[in-house]
């Protein structure tokens, strides 16, 4: 069997996280190692385990024991999708990087179109599951929903942003910091990034086995992250402008709530705001104003730790070129 090493540096690097899959990995490799083979293009395969429990790291200590293309990631613990999908981005190798999932519902043989669209000029192409095999409530619905919200917000004109199956130029997911749930918003972080993007349709087979990992809990992360995710596309280099327009309905709440007990005060002929009503209208529009003038600040302070942070590395860059003279 030839080592690692007598093979050529990869060109093509598929990248997949997984999850308690123990009946899918190895059918996964399988067809992986045909595909790939397929393409004629040196290739090395990069499975990421995140803390399985079921028996899936063993098989994969077993794979990459006979298979000199595969690269095994094992985390101590469950740390999330995106967490091992950035693992498995920084020790790819191929100018090449292709992301899946590990449940074989993605399928391998889409694999060579991905890249074929690549060579036409683009920096991303997405997955589009036009034909999904899920559960309508539970998968489905949800994920249209948040697929018209993700582009609405940021820009990225795609029908499945939720397909792993994605095809890369390497710069694009090496020039990327993922957190949280980012994983979802990789075609989005792109367009920030001012990549190429475009879809190509891909078949999306039922599970075979194993229980999915996703349920409606994710909406409510999908929508947090949006908000971030609007930050870095639009204002990552000045963000006081973010912060601005978040502040700007509470300030003008505020005086709203402010004039609404004047009003009602007035008409009682009283100058003191006295009773319940209007007693409420000052307590909202008081919390309006200092919520409004607490995200402002934070805008400020966001946009002076950038400011501070690249008058540094220009001061860093400075005195490197200097003491290398």
């Amino acid at each position: 069997m030839p080592t690692a090493a007598e093979y050529p540096p990869p060109e093509l690097s598929v990248v997949v996280p997984i999850y308690n899959e123990r009946d899918n990995v190895a059918p996964l490799h399988e067809a992986l190692t045909y595909a790939l083979a397929a393409l004629g293009l040196p290739y090395e395969i990069v499975l990421v385990d995140d803390g399985s429990r079921d028996g899936t790291r063993d098989v994969l200590r077993s794979l990459g024991a006979v298979d000199p293309h595969l690269r095994v990631i094992l985390f101590r613990r469950n740390y999330g999708q995106t967490a091992a999908m950035a693992a498995g981005f920084q020790i790819a190798r191929g100018r090449t990087i292709v992301s899946m999932d590990g449940d074989l519902q993605n399928d391998p043989a889409d694999i060579g179109r991905l890249v074929q669209k690549l060579d036409e000029g683009f920096d991303v192409v997405c997955g589009w599951r036009r034909h999904r095999q899920d559960r309508v409530a539970t998968r489905l619905l949800p994920s249209k929903i948040a697929n018209l919200l993700i582009a609405r917000v940021t820009g990225a004109r795609i029908h499945d942003t939720g397909c792993s199956l994605k095809a890369y130029r390497s710069w694009v997911v090496r020039s990327l910091h993922l957190y949280s749930d980012m994983h979802r918003f990789l075609a989005a972080l792109g367009v920030g990034l001012g990549a190429r993007i475009t879809e190509v349709p891909v078949r999306h087979h039922p599970r075979r086995a194993g229980k999915s990992k996703y349920g409606l809990g994710r909406i409510f992360r999908v929508l947090a992250d949006l908000v971030g995710i609007k930050m870095l596309i639009q204002f990552a280099a000045h963000p006081i402008r973010w912060f601005l327009l978040l502040s700007l309905p509470l300030f003008v709440l505020a005086p709203m709530m402010f004039m609404l007990g004047f009003v009602k005060v007035t008409r009682e002929q009283q100058w003191l705001l006295f009773g319940d009503y209007d007693m409420a209208a000052v307590a909202a529009g008081s919390v309006a104003l200092l919520f409004g003038v607490n995200v402002f600040l934070l805008g400020f302070l966001a946009e002076l730790q950038i400011k501070v942070s690249k008058f540094f590395r220009q001061r860093i860059s400075v005195t490197a070129q200097e003491a290398s003279r």
